[in-house]
C-alpha cells in the first residue's frame, strides 16, 4: 500500500492530471472570424462558413451537439436584395444544412433539439427536417422554461393619433407542430403602457419589447422596452415583470450596445448597465447595477463608466470598465478597458487585468466547466480583430490563446 501511495504520488508530481492544455481541451466554443464560423472543439479549430458574410452570434443547442447561425446572401427572390439564411451544423457527422432562406435570431427549445426563429414578422420551429408556421405579428419571443410555448411580443403601430404600445401574448405548443393555429390561438399576458420611464420627466413610447428573459426560477421576466428605431440609439427601459403578467416594474434607463441585462447563473438577480446617451456621447454615465428581487444596488465607483459584464457566481461578477471621458473622433485617444471583479455583497472590487499600452480588455465570459476568465483585447471598441485571452478568477496566468475573434459563445453545458 505504501509503495503504491509513494508511486502515484511521484507520477502525479511528475505527470500531472490536469495540465492547462488539457483544461482548455474541454472548452467547446463558436467564434467569428473575418466574418466567418469556426468551432473550437477538442482544442482544434474548425472553419465551419467560408463566405464571409456572417454578423450574427451563433446559437448552441441545450446539448451541445448543434450550432445555428446566419448567413447574409444575396436574395434569390428579389433582385438587389439581401436574405438571412439560417443554417445549422452537427458537430459529431460535421454536416451543415440551410433550414431557412430567411431566419432571424434562432433559439434552440431547452427541451429539444428543435430551433425557433424569426422570419418577416412570423416566428417559426424547425425539427431539423421541416419547418412549421407558429405564430404571426412577432417582433421578438423566448421559449417558455419548459419548452411549451412562448412568451412573445408584438410591437406598437403608428396610428393616427400616435403610437400604440408593445404588448406580451403567450402561445402554446405541443409535439405536433401541423396542429398549430398561425392566426390567434394566443393568451394576452400584458400589454405595456403608452409610455413608460424611471420617472415623469424621462420617459419613451413604448413601441418595441424585447430580449425576453426569464429568471432562473421562471417567477420573473426581463426586457427592453424601445421607441422608435432612431430613438432607440439613445435611451431604452430595462423591464422586468412576474410571470402572472401583473407586477410590472421599469428599473432603468440603458442603452442597447453596452452590457445588456443578465439574469445570474441560478437567483432571481438581474444586472445591466444603466445610463442614457450613445457612447459617442461620452465614456460616461454607463453604471453596473444589480436587481435583487426586490432590491437595487449600484457598483460602479464615480469618475468610471463599465461596457460590458458577465455572472461568475449568484454574487460575484467580471466587469470591463474604464475611466470616464468625453467622446472624440481621435479613437487613438479613447479610454480602454481593464477587467474587474467584484462581490456584491462586500462591495469589494478588484482590478485584475493590465493590458499593455494601445489595448484594452472587453466582453469578458466566465466558463464555469473549467473555472476560468476568457475576454477579447483589442485597440478599441470598434476592433474587429481583437485575440481572446484565458486567466484564472483573480487575473493570474492570464495569456493568449484565439487570434483574430470578433464575437464568440462559449457552450455552457
Amino acid at each position: 500500500m505504501k509503495k503504491w501511495f509513494l508511486f502515484t504520488l511521484i507520477t502525479s508530481l511528475l505527470f500531472p492530471s490536469v495540465s492547462s492544455a488539457s483544461v482548455e481541451s474541454q472548452v467547446q466554443a463558436a467564434y467569428i472570424r473575418n466574418g466567418n464560423v469556426w468551432v473550437l472543439q477538442n482544442s482544434q479549430e474548425t472553419q465551419i462558413t467560408n463566405s464571409g458574410n456572417v454578423h450574427s452570434t451563433p446559437k448552441w443547442s441545450q446539448d451541445g451537439a448543434w450550432l445555428a447561425y446566419q448567413v447574409e446572401t444575396a436574395s434569390e427572390f428579389d433582385i438587389g436584395q439581401t436574405q438571412s439564411e439560417l443554417w445549422t451544423y452537427n458537430l459529431q457527422t460535421g454536416k451543415k444544412k440551410r433550414i431557412s432562406y430567411n431566419g432571424h435570431s434562432p433559439e434552440w427549445a431547452p427541451h429539444k433539439n428543435h430551433v425557433a426563429y424569426h422570419n418577416k414578422g412570423i416566428l417559426d420551429i424547425s425539427d431539423l427536417n421541416r419547418f412549421y408556421n407558429i405564430a404571426t405579428g412577432v417582433s421578438d419571443f423566448t421559449w417558455m422554461p419548459d419548452g411549451s410555448g412562448f412568451l412573445l411580443s408584438s410591437s406598437g403601430n403608428l396610428n393616427p393619433d400616435g403610437w400604440s404600445s408593445a404588448s406580451l401574448f403567450i402561445k402554446k405548443v405541443g409535439d405536433n407542430y401541423e396542429d398549430i393555429v398561425l392566426f390567434g390561438g394566443v393568451e394576452p399576458f400584458f400589454t405595456l403602457p403608452r409610455e413608460v420611464g424611471t420617472n415623469d420627466q424621462n420617459k419613451l413610447i413604448a413601441v418595441y419589447a424585447e430580449q425576453l428573459a426569464y429568471s432562473p426560477s421562471g417567477k420573473w421576466i426581463s426586457f427592453v422596452v424601445s421607441p422608435t428605431a432612431s430613438w432607440s440609439m439613445d435611451s431604452n427601459m430595462v423591464c422586468v415583470i412576474d410571470k402572472e403578467g401583473k407586477n410590472f416594474e421599469v428599473l432603468d434607463e440603458m442603452i442597447l450596445d453596452v452590457g445588456q441585462p443578465k439574469w445570474s447563473p441560478s437567483t432571481d438577480t438581474l444586472a445591466y448597465i444603466a445610463g442614457g446617451g450613445r457612447i459617442v456621447f461620452g465614456f460616461k454615465n454607463k453604471d453596473l447595477k444589480v436587481k435583487e428581487m426586490p432590491v437595487a444596488g449600484t457598483y460602479t465607483p464615480e469618475h468610471y463608466a463599465d461596457l460590458d459584464f458577465n455572472w461568475i457566481s449568484n454574487k460575484s461578477l467580471v466587469v470591463s470598465r474604464l475611466r470616464e471621458q468625453e467622446w472624440t473622433n481621435d479613437f487613438s485617444k479613447h479610454p480602454l478597458p481593464s477587467l474587474y471583479t467584484l462581490n456584491i455583497d462586500s462591495k469589494k472590487q478588484m482590478k485584475i487585468t493590465s493590458p499593455p499600452k494601445g489595448f484594452g480588455d472587453y466582453a469578458p465570459q466566465f466558463i464555469p466547466s473549467i473555472q476560468k476568465l476568457v475576454w477579447l483585447r483589442g485597440t478599441s471598441l470598434t476592433d474587429t480583430k481583437r485575440d481572446l485571452w484565458i486567466g484564472n478568477m483573480d487575473g493570474t496566468g492570464a495569456k493568449e490563446w484565439l487570434r483574430d475573434i470578433e464575437k464568440i459563445v462559449v457552450y455552457q453545458g
